[in-house]
């Protein structure tokens, strides 16, 4: 079983839904601009976002609160917090430019686009272009986008060009979406899994990626002669954060792969608990969530194995707590 989604901060039930999804805009970086959702907070309340599939792999939809029980540490868990919503999300594409990508990034802009179409036109999106260095895609006076062609323009400005950091790359998207805001968090990571130029390691991205609510979805795009593919590590910074790892074998497989993606974001529960018992911080917390229901049988449920303690610092955000 992979992780859950963990929002782990501070969290009253006040959840606006102020308005439906209307013609792609601009989003807006005001988390109290009309047709925002937004989560204020004022306890100490766990957020999980998990999948949940049917055994023919479709989403299972339709479940209540009474379908789920939620365990930390073996314990089960009171649910205070349950939803099944199509919440805005912060989405950061961390796209790989090392000298290996250069076939292949007209298809990886192609499935940039097709994600964004298939969002919700109240997400906000950023790009993170890499090979031996790491840069923000937009220009310095658009923080976020929802527009196909300024995210096309952001991934192709880049050069395609020498080695890979992949490990900052991600790092600094991490640290990128906490200045979103909207209280779900993604980031889409479209790389060969290697790593040659980095200053940081996989166990920093790994440390960040429990103590972030953020969900990891990975997509390996390498052939054979790739000499500096490595799966394992696609495999588990997504695994870590509850999201899927993906590896076509074609390179026309990555549009509808992000098609995919975006319908899996749009279709998951969110749940929510106060731990039962407090923890130390810096302890890492093991969680199990389990789904079932008369009539469906064989429900799996994607979640994050645990978190870290402590939860994520959203220095943004504190004006905004209740």
């Amino acid at each position: 079983m992979n992780g859950c989604m963990l929002l782990a901060l501070p969290l009253l039930l006040l959840i606006d839904f102020a308005g439906n999804a209307g013609p792609q805009a601009p989003v807006s970086s005001d988390p109290q601009a009309p047709g925002s959702h937004r989560i204020s907070v004022d306890v100490n309340l766990v957020v999980l976002n998990a999948t949940v599939r049917d055994q023919k792999g479709r989403p299972a939809s339709n479940l209540g609160e009474h379908d789920f029980e939620v365990y930390e540490d073996g314990v089960r868990q009171a649910l205070r917090l349950f939803l099944h919503e199509d919440i805005p999300v912060t989405v950061g594409l961390v796209i790989d430019h090392s000298g290996s990508m250069r076939p292949r990034l007209a298809e990886v802009i192609a499935a940039a686009q097709t994600f964004v179409q298939a969002s919700s036109p109240q997400d906000e999106m950023f790009v993170v272009n890499f090979n031996e260095t790491v840069s923000l895609g937009l220009p310095d006076a658009i923080r976020f986008t929802n527009r196909p062609d300024e995210l096309a323009r952001a991934i192709a400005k880049a050069p395609v060009t020498g080695q890979t950091a992949l490990y900052d790359a991600v790092l600094m998207a991490q640290g990128r979406l906490l200045t979103g805001t909207r209280d779900k968090k993604v980031l889409i990571v479209i790389s060969d899994g290697g790593d040659n130029r980095s200053r940081h390691s996989l166990e920093d991205v790994v440390k960040m990626a429990r103590q972030s609510s953020a969900l990891i979805y990975t997509i390996g795009i390498f052939d054979d002669s790739d000499a500096d593919r490595n799966p394992a590590v696609l495999r588990r910074l997504a695994g870590t954060t509850g999201g899927e790892a993906f590896f076509p074998g074609e390179l026309n497989e990555v549009v509808p792969i992000c098609e995919r993606i975006a319908r899996d974001i749009r279709n998951q529960y969110t749940l929510g608990y106060v731990p039962s018992n407090t923890a130390q911080p810096g302890a890492f917390r093991a969680i199990r969530v389990i789904a079932r229901t008369a009539g469906k049988a064989n429900l799996t449920v994607r979640t994050r194995a645990g978190y870290i303690a402590g939860g994520e610092s959203r220095p943004d955000r504190n004006e905004h707590a209740k």
